[in-house]
């Protein structure tokens, strides 16, 4: 039996939500070991004037214990 815990990560990119989210994998895992999922609890974004200047999403991280 495998032993998994959550943890939760916030993360941005100027680029897209998706690149958001592989930033908070890529952070998580740089301490992190054997990340087996990653769901994407919430989405928002900061708007300047008619842009969108950074896109942000709250990350939960799903890890095997060893």
């Amino acid at each position: 039996m495998a032993v998994l815990k959550v943890i939760e990560v916030l993360a941005n990119s100027s680029q897209s939500w998706e690149d958001a989210t592989r930033n908070a994998v890529k952070e998580a895992s740089k301490s992190v070991k054997n990340i087996r999922s990653a769901y994407i609890n919430e989405q928002t974004c900061v708007v300047d004037g008619d842009n969108i200047t950074q896109f942000r999403v709250n990350v939960k991280i799903t890890f095997e214990v060893k």
